[in-house]
């Protein structure tokens, strides 16, 4: 296919390890080309003397951040940018007729007062924030259809909330007991430089951060709530693992039904996200393996039931860097396009 019939797409926030796996993943794209590359930080350099190993392929520059130059040259673009800065930027994209799909908090949330608590920004952008669809394709893949404007999500509340959607959706759990602990790999901090990632901090440790207090609480609970059409209020803990990418959820639950047992949940769990190509139920009873969706756009879903205490146990692993940023991002944009939902996206892991 001819560059004159592929669509021009822009990265705006080109630098960070979000924008790196979108340039990856819209290289490949059969129907996209990259027209812009755009981070005040950046601006002026080569992209492939910020990332060295992509020099031979990406002849492009990071460019200073002109919102009338992107406009014109860009049918979509995606946002990956720092929290707080997409609500100035996305309003003008969207008035100039583009696509927007915002990877940061900016547009997930429902009530703009919950992103103010956690995210300390006043917003002016109610209106136009209302119209944002939250970027999960496996809970919102119409809605995506008829889109202008994604709020993709988090990537410890994708691998939570792929684990617990059907749980809440079917009232088979309590909701009151939903526990989460998620472990991410280092990449999800993000490329700046902190003290705690460094590899003498990080490497043979694992320790919790965040506890009671992670700024993805609001936007798990959100949705939960929605699905359980009741106010949930979740017990999340996430933890720092010396790896570079990968994220396991692991939720626990009270059932509902103390009889039900996991073969019956592997069933209608199959039956649930039969439509949903990237996600992967296990039996037999395999869990998953943050390696096993290393550079894919795939979760893996493991199920059990504890006869003995009542619970389900409920363990999702995703890559964090694509199924829970970029490649979900992609994904979203495949379907506002009406293109094929997997066009573009791996589904062969790194391994080993």
């Amino acid at each position: 296919m001819s560059d004159m019939v592929k669509k021009p797409i822009g990265i705006i926030g080109a630098s960070g390890y979000g924008g790196v796996q979108l340039v990856r993943l819209l290289f490949e794209h059969p129907k996209v080309k990259i027209a812009y590359l755009g981070g005040d930080s950046s601006a002026g350099k080569e992209y492939g003397s910020i990332y060295p190993h992509l020099a031979h392929c990406v002849n492009l520059n990071v460019e200073k951040i002109d919102l009338d130059e992107v406009a014109n040259r860009c049918e979509a673009v995606f946002l990956g940018l720092p929290n707080g800065l997409a609500c100035d930027i996305a309003p003008v994209l969207v008035k100039k007729g583009c696509k927007v799909l915002d990877l940061s908090a900016d547009y997930r949330f429902d009530n703009l007062d919950t992103y103010t608590d956690w995210y300390k920004k006043d917003r002016t952008d109610r209106e136009f924030a209302s119209k944002a669809i939250y970027g999960l394709p496996e809970l919102h893949h119409e809605q995506i259809k008829q889109a202008q404007l994604i709020g993709c999500p988090g990537c410890y509340p994708t691998a939570s909330l792929l684990a617990l959607s059907f749980l809440l959706n079917q009232v088979l759990i309590d909701p009151s007991t939903v526990i989460i602990d998620a472990k991410s790999g280092t990449s999800g901090g993000g490329r700046q430089g902190k003290i705690n990632m460094l590899l003498a901090e990080a490497d043979n440790s694992l320790g919790a951060y965040g506890v009671a207090n992670h700024r993805h609480t609001p936007e798990i609970e959100q949705i939960c709530s929605n699905l359980a059409r009741q106010d949930v209020a979740v017990q999340f803990t996430p933890h720092l693992i010396p790896m570079a990418r990968g994220i396991l959820s692991t939720v626990y639950a009270t059932l509902r039904d103390p009889g039900l047992v996991r073969e019956d949940l592997i069933t209608i769990y199959n039956a649930f996200y039969r439509s949903s190509p990237f996600v992967t139920i296990l039996s037999n009873g395999i869990y998953p393996q943050t390696k096993w969706a290393c550079g894919t756009n795939l979760a893996y879903i493991g199920i059990q039931v504890d006869s003995r205490t009542g619970r389900v146990i409920v363990l999702s692993a995703i890559d964090n860097l694509i199924k829970g940023q970029a490649g979900q991002a992609v994904q979203c944009l495949n379907l506002m396009m009406g293109w094929d939902e997997e066009m573009g996206l791996p589904k062969l892991a790194f391994y080993p």
